[in-house]
């Protein structure tokens, strides 16, 4: 492949894109190798576009190495398949949902279990005939409500998506790690610095379930690591031990205390610490109630959830909304306090939530025989010492608090630290969510059916790219992993002297010999030319300038940043040996 940059569909960009928050989003638009389209929608330019798929050949060679088989489903799909799986309703707002000139109703497929599972079961019918893994490589759609970051957060992206298929549970095991060891190698390949941690499963449902992120401080993803484990898991999925219960005999009794104007936490220990009650009182003897209301899938009517966690923790939101997925949450508004009065903003305690019939699930660390400090549900009052397990019994734990570094890690092992990353993959043990909604079964050795068990697993290719710029790049550019480089060398020819004719020759005698070449033959200025290869990011640059004349031209190393003077005669092979190198 010989690309030249005076025919090249290509324009660079000296400035920022204005909307543009993130290295990659920057990059990847003044380098010519994404134009936006529309909020969340992206149009692939042609050195884009080599990248794209250069990831998807790596993605595409490890599938097969590990047994894939590649298949291509459509995009467009009926609404009876998502129905029968329940993820019509489950993914509400997310869906792209339409209507043919007849009125059936379609959505824009954002993942697609529903319909290879329907695809093995009219093909398959025998233990004889599993295990099997199916993949794809194809355009996604999700409707993000706030799409940033161009394309690691956008609404349509390029994904692989995988499915194994097998008679038992030891045949999902082996078929889940031989996924995980191919995306290792996969992620190995693209050069990224990644973890992989384990997750939640969301709305694809199933147990077993591991996340590999691309570590950047730019991630949407936070994570947590063991300082003495491996434990690693994304923080929607880290679970608290929870303390031992205590007795309840011989604890004090439960009093109730004027506390006027303590609506927060740092305000009511303040006050108890100089109300002469005998002890010192500390946030985390407090039991804060956070309100808000959830709504089923399908269901028009919204209900009201407390949650009662430590004082000095707060709710994070995403893990709430994980914890109760497909379960859709909202905080409350003044007109939901209105039409409960026996909300007390400030003041609100287990014992009315409880007498209301509020669902009220607490924090792990809130045990039999813990006692806390509450709102007495009147305004300016507060309950000291109320027992859990004697003076309330909540419905049930919820393990959505903040996780904070310097936590206790959930093997035993170390405290907990915090770091952001980008989600690269994904890998699921589904289990039979799907064959059971679609009765997929097959005869076994007995003669008997037995319903088939599934794994599913995800690789954003759009969103690897982005990954890769996210941990690779300097102020001038992008610096690329050769493996997925939109060229293994940038030739540019620079001056009036025959420069330019030479490079070109150069780089069709690179192009012979197996090298994918793309040259700089513009009527440009020097630095224009210097600059756009520093901003492109080609693994390896020759400059063919003023050091012609004395037989000499330039070998780059973009990583490195390695420069050397090479005569003419020996750059072709010097140049072969750095790309090999």
């Amino acid at each position: 492949m010989l690309l030249r940059m005076s025919t090249l569909f290509l324009r660079t960009l000296r400035e920022d894109p204005a909307d543009a928050e993130v290295p990659s989003h920057k990059l990847l638009v003044r380098g010519g190798y994404v134009r936006r389209a529309a909020p969340g929608v992206y149009t692939w330019l042609p050195l884009g576009k080599l990248v794209l798929e250069n990831v998807a050949r790596v993605v595409r060679e490890e599938m097969n190495a590990m047994g894939g088989q590649e298949v291509l489903l459509p995009a467009l799909l009926p609404k009876e398949y998502y129905e029968a799986s329940g993820r019509w309703e489950e993914y509400g707002d997310t869906l792209f949902r339409l209507k043919d000139r007849k009125g059936a109703d379609y959505l824009l497929g954002p993942t697609h279990e529903e319909l290879f599972t329907l695809l093995v079961k009219g093909e398959y019918s025998s233990y004889k005939d599993f295990p099997v893994v199916l993949y794809q490589i194809q355009e996604k759609f999700r409707d993000e409500a706030r799409p940033r970051a161009g394309i690691l957060r956008g609404r349509e992206f390029h994904m692989k998506d995988a499915y194994s298929f097998d008679i038992d549970d030891e045949g999902l095991q082996e078929s889940y790690d031989k996924h995980r060891a191919a995306y290792v190698r996969i992620f190995d390949r693209l050069g990224l610095d990644y973890v992989i941690v384990a997750a939640t499963s969301g709305a694809m449902g199933g147990s077993a379930s591991e996340e590999f992120l691309a570590v950047a401080p730019t991630g949407e993803d936070t994570f947590v690591r063991s300082t003495e484990s491996d434990y690693a898991a994304n923080v929607e999925a880290v679970r608290t031990p929870a303390p031992a219960e205590l007795p309840v005999e011989g604890l004090p009794e439960a009093r109730i205390h004027h506390t006027p104007d303590t609506a927060t936490i740092q305000t009511l220990v303040d006050f108890l610490n100089g109300a002469g009650l005998g002890r010192d009182f500390t946030e985390a003897d407090t039991l804060k109630n956070v309100l808000v209301k959830t709504r089923a899938p399908g269901s028009a009517e919204w209900e009201l959830l407390a949650v009662g966690l430590p004082g000095d923790r707060e709710v994070d939101f995403k893990r709430l909304e994980a914890a109760l997925e497909p379960t859709e949450v909202s905080l409350l508004e003044e007109s939901d306090f209105a039409a409960n009065p026996f909300l007390v903003k400030g003041y609100i305690g287990p014992k009315a939530l409880l007498d209301n019939e509020v669902r009220y699930l607490v924090d792990p660390r809130v045990v039999t025989g813990t006692a806390w400090v509450t709102g007495a549900d009147k305004a300016d009052h507060h309950v000291v010492d109320l027992v859990a397990g004697r003076d309330f019994t909540p419905d049930g734990t919820i393990d959505v608090a903040e996780v904070r570094d310097g936590d206790v890690s959930p093997d035993g092992r170390g405290t907990l630290y915090t770091a952001r990353g980008i989600e690269i993959g994904h890998i699921f043990q589904l289990g039979r969510k799907y064959t059971d909604a679609f009765k997929l079964d097959a005869l076994g050795k007995d003669g008997k059916p037995k319903r088939v068990t599934m794994g599913s697993y995800g690789i954003g290719v759009s969103r690897a790219v982005a990954s890769v710029v996210e941990q690779s790049h300097d102020d001038k550019g992008i610096i690329w992993p050769r493996e997925i480089a939109p060229a293994d060398v940038h030739v540019v020819g620079t001056g009036k002297g025959g420069e330019v004719e030479e490079a070109l020759r150069i780089g069709r005698e690179l192009e012979t010999r197996g090298l994918r070449v793309l040259v700089d033959d513009r009527k440009a200025a020097p630095g224009v030319k210097f600059n756009d290869a520093e901003l492109l990011g080609v693994p390896t640059t020759v400059i063919v300038g003023r050091g012609l004349k004395d037989g000499l031209v330039e070998l780059r190393d973009r990583r490195s940043g390695e420069r050397s003077d090479v005569p003419v005669g020996e750059i072709v092979e010097r140049t072969v040996a750095a790309c090999a190198g």
